[in-house]
C-alpha cells in the first residue's frame, strides 16, 4: 500500500509542476518587461500551499534550464520572448483607450491600449507598440514604447477664456485633453469662439499639452464658424494660392486649329451632360447615334483637364496635393480653381470642348463590337438635370426622350450582366440637407438613386473598365504596362464570418465561400430590403468588406466583378483621374511603361486624400444632423440600434437617418455589460437585451454641436404615438 502511494505522490508532484511550469510562463510573458522574485511570483500566482511554495524555485529552475525565462544579476526572473512590436495610428475612441492600427502592410489585428499605457501619445500619433499575449476581447493588448511621428500639429476648438488663462476644448472627439492657452497667446479670442491653434507642447505627466491660437474663425454655433472649423480640423485648404489661380487665369481659351485635327470630332453628333440641379462642373457627356448596321455608337466624352494642366506646372502641384474635390454640406473644395473647373473643362452646353473619350459600338444588349479611346472635341447640345432626364425616361416625352430611353435600355442589360458576374449590390442611403440663406438646416431629404442616376453610372463603369482592360492587355505575358488601377480586394474571411453569424440571428443565410459570397450578398440585401435589419446589415455587410484603393497593382474589383478597373471618369476633381489620361495617351502614343514606383507613391497619397474628404463631409453632414436635432423639441422617434460600444447604444433615427447615443451609464434599471463578439449589451440582473437592429424608440435629450454628438433616451413605445 505505502509503495502505491508513494507512487501516486510521485505522480501528483509531477503534474504540479507541470501546471506551474504553464502558469509561470503565461505570468512572465504577460508582464515581458518585469522581473519577479520567487516569492512575489508565488503571490502573484496565489498559491499559499506549502507545496507551491517548496515546488516553484524547482519550476524556477527548470524554465530557466529549458530557455523559457531568465533570471536577471538581483536573482528574479524574468520572461526569454522577445516582445513583438508594431508601428501603427492611435485611434483614441474614448478617454479610456485607443486601439493602434497598424500602418503599411503589417498582417496584424488591431491593438487594444489603455490610455494609461498611451505614454501620452494623441489620436493620430504614429507609435511603437508592445504587444502582449493579452487579449481583450478579441483584439490583443499592447503598450506604447515610443511616439515615432506627432499626427497633428494643429488643432480646432473652443476656446473657454478665464481670468489668468484659456483652454481650447478640441471639436475632434477623439482628443480627450483640452489644451491650455496663456492669454497672451489666444490672439484676442472672445471666449466661446471657435479657433485654430497649434501645439507648442505635448500632454505630459500631470500636465496637459499647451498651445497658442493662430486663427479666430468666429462664434461657436455660427454656421461659417462651424464650417470653417471642419476645413481646418482636416487641413482643408481655404483657398488656392495666388501663384496657382494666376496661372489658371492665363490659360487661352482658344482651339489652336492644330489640337483641333489631332482630335476625332464629334460636334456634329447629339451629345448632353446628366448631372445634378446645382452642379456647375460637368466632366463627362454621352454622344449617341445609330449606326447603318442598326448598332449603336454611344461615346463617353470625359473633360480633357491635362490638356490644360501641364506636368510639372503650379496647377499640376496643387491638383496632386489636394488629390479630389471635396463636397461639404453647403460648398465645394474643388481640386482645380474656378476658370479649370466651372468654365474651360466642363462641359457646358452649346460650347465647343476638348475631351477625351472611350467610344463604343453597341448592340441592344449591351454587347460590344468595336471601341476606340482618344481625344475628341464635342458641342453639348442639352444640359439635362438627373430629375429632367428622369422624366423623359418615365414618360417617354421631351427632348431626346427616344434617345435617353434607347441608352436607358442598354444601361439595364449591362447592369444586369454585371450581376450575373457576381457585383456586389449596396445601395446604401445618403442624405441632404434643405438650407436657409444662413445655412440652417430646415430638413433632411434622403437622396434617392433612380434610373437616370443609373444610366450614368454604368456608361461611367463600362467606360473604365475598358480603358483598364484596354491598357492591361497592351502588352502579353508578365511585364504589363504601368497604370493606375482602382481595386477592391476579397473581404477578410473572419470579418465575412463573423457577419454571416450576426446575419443568422435574423434568420438569413450567407455563403462564405469566395465564388458564392457575391451572389449570396445579393440574395441576403434583396432579402432584407423593407425590413428593420436592412440598414444595420447593409452597413455590417460593408464593414466586412476590404476598403477601394488606387494601386499600380492589378487586383480586380470585387464588388463590381471586374478584372480590370480604373478612373477615368472625373479628372476635374480626382488627381488619379488625371494620371490616367496621361498613361492612356502615353501608351496610345508608343510610349515605353512608366515607372511603377513613382505612381504608386502618387496612388497611396490619393488613396489617403480620399479618405480625409469622406471623412470631412461625413463630419459636415453630422453637424448639420446634430443642429436639425437640436430643434426637435420632446419628440419621440422610432429608431433602430445601429451599433453597441462599451459606453453606448447608437440609435439610427428612421424619419431622419441622424445617429445618436444612449449611454450605459444611464441606463437606470440595471447595470449593462458589452458582448462585442455578439454586437449586443446585456443587463446582468435584468438580462434585458440590446442588440443591432432592434426597433426602439428614443427622444433627444441634448445635443452638442462642437462634438458633433446627439444623447438619446429610451422611450415607450405608447410615446410615439401622442
Amino acid at each position: 500500500m505505502s509503495k502505491k502511494r508513494k507512487k501516486n505522490k510521485s505522480g501528483k508532484s509531477g503534474n504540479i509542476h507541470h501546471k506551474l511550469k504553464d502558469r509561470i510562463t503565461a505570468l512572465l510573458n504577460r508582464h515581458i518587461h518585469n522581473t519577479y522574485s520567487p516569492k512575489q511570483i508565488t503571490k502573484k500566482l496565489g498559491f499559499r500551499r506549502k507545496d507551491y511554495n517548496r515546488a516553484i524555485p524547482e519550476v524556477l529552475a527548470q524554465l530557466e534550464k529549458e530557455g523559457k525565462i531568465t533570471r536577471v544579476g538581483n536573482g528574479n526572473y524574468k520572461s526569454a520572448r522577445e516582445p513583438d512590436f508594431i508601428t501603427g495610428r492611435v485611434d483614441h475612441v474614448n478617454p479610456r483607450f485607443a486601439y493602434i492600427i497598424p500602418e503599411g502592410d503589417q498582417e496584424q489585428d488591431d491593438i487594444y491600449v489603455k490610455s494609461t499605457d498611451l505614454k501620452y501619445a494623441m489620436d493620430g500619433d504614429i507609435v511603437r507598440v508592445m504587444t502582449s499575449p493579452k487579449k481583450h476581447g478579441l483584439h490583443p493588448e499592447g503598450k506604447v514604447v515610443e511616439i515615432v511621428e506627432r499626427g497633428r500639429t494643429t488643432l480646432v476648438g473652443r476656446i473657454e477664456i478665464s481670468p489668468r488663462y484659456a483652454f481650447v476644448i478640441p471639436d475632434n472627439r477623439k482628443i480627450h485633453q483640452d489644451i491650455f492657452i496663456r492669454l497672451d497667446d489666444t490672439l484676442q479670442a472672445k471666449h466661446n469662439d471657435k479657433v485654430i491653434l497649434e501645439v507648442t507642447e505635448w500632454p505630459a505627466s500631470d500636465k496637459s499639452p499647451e498651445g497658442k491660437v493662430t486663427k479666430i474663425l468666429g462664434q461657436a454655433g455660427n454656421h461659417d464658424a462651424e464650417i470653417h472649423s471642419i476645413m481646418a480640423e482636416f487641413d482643408l485648404p481655404f483657398e488656392f494660392p495666388d501663384n496657382v489661380t494666376r496661372a489658371a487665369e492665363k490659360i487661352s481659351e482658344d482651339f489652336p486649329d492644330k489640337e483641333v485635327k489631332k482630335r476625332k470630332d464629334f460636334r456634329e453628333v447629339l451629345t448632353f451632360t446628366i448631372d445634378p440641379e446645382d452642379a456647375k462642373d460637368f466632366d463627362d457627356a454621352l454622344s449617341f447615334r445609330v449606326l447603318e448596321n442598326g448598332h449603336y455608337e454611344v461615346g463617353i466624352h470625359i473633360a480633357d483637364v491635362t490638356h490644360y494642366v501641364l506636368p510639372g506646372s503650379e496647377l499640376e502641384k496643387e491638383a496632386y496635393r489636394r488629390a479630389t474635390s471635396v463636397y461639404l454640406v453647403d460648398r465645394t473644395i474643388p481640386m482645380l480653381p474656378e476658370k479649370l473647373s466651372n468654365e474651360l473643362c466642363s462641359l457646358r452646353p452649346r460650347e465647343d470642348k476638348m475631351t477625351f473619350a472611350a467610344v463604343f459600338e453597341l448592340d441592344d444588349n449591351g454587347k460590344i463590337h468595336k471601341e476606340w479611346f482618344g481625344r475628341t472635341i464635342i458641342h453639348s447640345d442639352h444640359r439635362y438635370s438627373y430629375e429632367e432626364a428622369q422624366a423623359g425616361l418615365e414618360s417617354g416625352l421631351g427632348t431626346h426622350a427616344s434617345e435617353l430611353n434607347i441608352l436607358n435600355s442598354i444601361a439595364k442589360n449591362l447592369r444586369k450582366k454585371r450581376f450575373q458576374h457576381g457585383a456586389v449590390n449596396f445601395e446604401t442611403t445618403e442624405v441632404k440637407f434643405k438650407l436657409d440663406e444662413n445655412g440652417k438646416p430646415l430638413g433632411v431629404i434622403p437622396k434617392v438613386r433612380k434610373d437616370a442616376h443609373k444610366l450614368i453610372e454604368e456608361f461611367m463603369l463600362l467606360a473604365n473598365k475598358r480603358v483598364a482592360t484596354f491598357v492591361y492587355n497592351m502588352k502579353q505575358g508578365k511585364d504589363h504596362n504601368t497604370f493606375v488601377y482602382r481595386t477592391h480586394d476579397y473581404p477578410d474571411p473572419e470579418k465575412v464570418d463573423s457577419f454571416a453569424n450576426f446575419a443568422k440571428k435574423f434568420g438569413h443565410q450567407l455563403k462564405t465561400d469566395e465564388k458564392a459570397i457575391s451572389n449570396s450578398l445579393n440574395a441576403l440585401m434583396a432579402e432584407i430590403e423593407g425590413k428593420p435589419e436592412e440598414n444595420v446589415l447593409q452597413q455590417l455587410a460593408i464593414r466586412a468588406m476590404a476598403k477601394a484603393k488606387y494601386t499600380t497593382k492589378e487586383m480586380g474589383h470585387f464588388g463590381l466583378a471586374f478584372e480590370h478597373y480604373t478612373h477615368f471618369t472625373s479628372p476635374i476633381r480626382r488627381y488619379p483621374d488625371m494620371m490616367v489620361h496621361r498613361l492612356l495617351q502615353h501608351y496610345l502614343d508608343g510610349g515605353k511603361s512608366a515607372d511603377a514606383e513613382s505612381y504608386e507613391k502618387k496612388c497611396e497619397h490619393s488613396s489617403d486624400q480620399e479618405k480625409r474628404a469622406a471623412d470631412a463631409e461625413r463630419a459636415s453632414v453630422k453637424y448639420k444632423q446634430v443642429e436639425f436635432m437640436s430643434n426637435v423639441g420632446d419628440k419621440v422617434f422610432n429608431g433602430i440600434i445601429s451599433g453597441v460600444t462599451e459606453w453606448g447604444i447608437f440609435v439610427e433615427i428612421v424619419e431622419t437617418k441622424c445617429e445618436g447615443m444612449v449611454r450605459l451609464v444611464d441606463l437606470q434599471d440595471d447595470y449593462y455589460e458589452f458582448d462585442e463578439k455578439n454586437y449586443r449589451v446585456i443587463g446582468r440582473s435584468n438580462k434585458r437585451i440590446f442588440t443591432l437592429g432592434d426597433e426602439v424608440f428614443v427622444r433627444v435629450t441634448g445635443t452638442d454641436i462642437d462634438r458633433r454628438t446627439i444623447d438619446l433616451e429610451f422611450a415607450a413605445k405608447e410615446e410615439a404615438l401622442i
